[in-house]
């Protein structure tokens, strides 16, 4: 199986076009070809996936690749066949086959035309796959992902543990593991679950130069969003990842993103097979610009070009932060990566692991918890998130790539106070954990430093007068530069290494910068959607004389060419083309269409008279009009359901409901209410009621139930006059 290394050179420029490999490529190939067990470790886009496909594509028989995700097996399947010159060179067996696709795979496997076979590890452990490839020969089997295998890494799979037990079944042949991502702790369990404790080792560094990382603090809904929009459209046409912590999020963002003229859709495990797999080749193929999704995105997605991945939540993990940020950039270039943190998104976190098992609630918790500590410091992020994985990085290399190093906190010197700090780590001997330290040394005697005595300690409360935050903020300096040792798999508890004996007795000046206090919004803050907005008042008078001209012209009331919130939202956003005006409130296409081009040319005139920087940063149209609700009640309008039964069906009030149905009309959304009106009144009394709205000119419903003395109650008059408005403005 040996090859020498102008073999691997010739055959990398026959079968990928390169003159020469990346980093350690050539290394782990040589040895994958001389027969050895080999685990790589090497960061998103450095390259791990060449480390197999070639060795497979000039070795005899047909490599296993062992892959998590479906979605994933299928783009590195796609991938791999434009370098062959027939797809039989690649197939995966997955559940997403049908029986016939299933015999087609295992006859190309059969006959030799197969170098790759991608199996997912639960169908991997089918006896009909085992018995399968006992019969066909099998040059190496490579875990991708192998991150998989530990209940320490970020995304646990149980069936990736019997890996080597189930390999062992097939062949006795070399086995490759891979992954992006790996503490030094995940490192170790991945080699004992595969049974690769001799398995030589090639690790790059984590350090992803090209990319920037920033937090930023997650507001209210409304700002949020606005901030979202705001950095998405000061990339545009680009693409990026949204991700979010749940399903229904997913698709709430992209629906406002797409609400505010940016092309995005949602990715996850709930949407339907055709719908997912259309929305991931739509982001491959660059039909759409932004995805939003779950974790379930992304994992070995090819898509060098990603410029932007943004945490909406705050991830479970640093792992998982690392994995996800690591989309971007994978094409060398600048890549920018944010975080939007707010503390409630961690403590919901924590309340999600009550009902799991306590060692597993203790994990979660602890990796929780670092991933707070990276949101929070005022340190470099670069040298924060390259400490996690083991690896000692200088701050000075992180070239302003991070939030904390381009805009730095100004430091104080605190050189005492971290001497006290590191002796009272070494006077507790390793048995607790943070805030037991914090406490010790601002002089809270809580239940357990009594128990431990350590309230009789001779510097107990020697640190009160800095605060909680400052303290916290000294000991993980101390950790990230390896003074302190935090034990993450026994809960935290926190030491003093060597290194902090040796300071201890030399020491040096220290100087930090506080970490950053983050203020903590509580759902109820942050489902409010609603944006006050200062419009121009001068341009709203404007706006309001056009509204009388045009309504005068076309022989309507002001109120249905466009209401007040529409015209404070144009005297607001200033919409200068027909896209801009129909994300107005209360507009849509329609409206846009049939009244806007005359408000448009009026405000694109304004504005370039007046030298207005139009704010496409504050821009953002709630998604009411486009909300489940209003498809529900659209669809039973069309299928002439009583409207009360409707309301009912939707929990809502009759007086509500006839308001949620102005709504969906004044914005442009034609419905046809007669099959109701027919049953209030004959065709000519109702065109008499039209002609009456047609004539009154402030849209007052009471003017209407006047009129007509009482002969219709208040709820259908404006029955009435919402049919009138959708035949008139819609």
């Amino acid at each position: 199986m040996a090859a020498n290394v102008v073999d691997l050179r010739r055959s990398l420029k026959e079968f990928f076009g390169f003159d020469s490999f990346k980093g350690m490529q050539e290394e782990v190939i040589s040895t994958i070809m001389q027969g050895d067990d080999c685990f790589v470790i090497m960061p998103t886009g450095a390259g791990k996936s060449l480390c197999y496909q070639l060795p497979a594509l000039i070795s005899g028989g047909t490599a296993i690749i062992i892959s998590p995700l479906i979605a994933l097996m299928k783009n590195q399947v796609d991938a791999i066949r434009g370098f062959g010159e027939s797809d039989s060179i690649a197939h995966f067996l997955n559940s997403s086959l049908t029986k016939t696709q299933t015999e087609r795979v295992k006859n190309d496997v059969s006959e030799g035309r197969t170098k790759m076979l991608y199996v997912a590890p639960e169908t991997l452990k089918k006896d009909e796959t085992i018995d399968f490839l006992r019969s066909v020969k099998v040059s190496f089997v490579a875990v991708d992902e192998a991150h998989c295998i530990s209940e320490w890494g970020h995304d646990f799979r149980p069936e990736y543990r019997r890996i080597k037990q189930i390999v062992k079944e097939i062949d006795d042949v070399p086995m490759v593991a891979l992954t992006a991502t790996a503490t030094p702790k995940v490192q170790m369990d991945i080699q004992k679950s595969l049974n690769m404790l001799d398995a030589k080792v090639f690790k790059s560094s984590f350090n992803r130069d090209n990319l920037y990382y920033e937090v930023m603090p997650k507001g209210s809904k409304a700002q949020t969003m606005k901030d979202l929009i705001s950095f998405v459209n000061k990339r545009k046409g680009k693409s990026g990842i949204i991700y979010c912590l749940s399903r229904k999020k997913t698709e709430d963002v992209a629906e406002i993103l797409q609400a505010n003229g940016i092309n995005a859709l949602p990715y996850h495990a709930g949407l339907d097979a055709k719908t997912r797999a259309g929305n991931q080749d739509a982001f491959l193929m660059e039909d759409c610009d932004v995805i939003c999704a779950t974790i379930a995105f992304g994992m070995g997605i090819d898509k060098p070009d990603v410029r932007f991945v943004i945490h909406y939540d705050v991830p479970k993990s640093l792992e998982g932060y690392y994995q996800e940020t690591g989309r971007a950039g994978r094409d060398g270039l600048d890549g920018d990566c944010v975080l939007f943190y707010n503390p409630k998104d961690t403590e919901k976190l924590e309340k999600f692991l009550k009902d799991k098992p306590v060692a597993e609630r203790e994990i979660g918790t602890q990796l929780i918890s670092e991933m707070a500590y990276f949101a929070e410091s005022s340190q470099c992020r670069r040298k924060s998130l390259l400490h996690y994985f083991g690896e000692t990085f200088d701050s000075d290399g992180c070239n302003k790539m991070c939030d904390n190093c381009r805009n730095p906190k100004e430091t104080t010197e605190a050189t005492e106070q971290f001497i006290l700090a590191l002796k009272t780590i070494d006077y507790t001997g390793g048995k607790v954990a943070l805030k037991h330290v914090v406490n010790i040394i601002t002089g809270t005697a809580s239940p357990e430093v009594k128990a431990y005595k350590h309230n009789t300690f001779k510097l107990f409360g020697h640190g009160k007068e800095e605060g909680e935050n400052y303290w916290k903020t000294l000991i993980r300096y101390g950790q990230i530069n390896n003074l302190i040792i935090k034990n993450i798999e026994r809960y935290g508890l926190l030491s003093i290494s060597e290194e902090g004996l040796a300071y201890l007795a030399k020491p040096t000046p220290v100087h930090i910068s506080q970490d950053r206090e983050f203020e903590p919004i509580s759902d109820a803050d942050f489902d409010n959607i609603q944006i006050e907005a200062v419009y121009d008042e001068k341009l709203f008078g404007k706006l309001k004389e056009l509204q009388k001209e045009v309504a005068k012209e076309m022989g309507l009331p002001p109120y249905v060419i466009f209401q007040q919130p529409s015209l404070e939202d144009m005297a607001y956003k200033y919409p200068i083309s027909m896209p801009e005006m129909e994300n107005i409130i209360g507009v849509g296409k329609n409206k846009a269409k049939k009244f806007g081009k005359p408000f448009i040319e009026l405000i694109a005139q304004y504005v370039e008279e007046n030298n207005i920087e139009r704010p496409d940063d504050l821009v953002l149209k709630s998604i009411v009009n486009k909300s489940a609700k209003k498809i529900h009640i659209i669809q039973n309008i069309d299928k002439k359901v009583p409207l009360e039964d409707i309301a009912k069906g939707q929990g809502m009030d009759f007086v509500d409901f006839l308001e949620e149905l102005e709504a969906i009309v004044y914005s442009g959304t034609a419905v046809d209410l007669e099959y109701h009106i027919d049953e209030l009144i004959d065709p000519e009394g109702a065109e008499e009621i039209y002609d009456f709205f047609k004539e009154e000119q402030t849209g007052n419903i009471d003017n209407a139930v006047n009129e007509f003395e009482g002969e219709f109650t208040h709820e259908e008059m404006k029955i009435f006059q919402i049919q009138f408005m959708s035949d008139v403005a819609n």
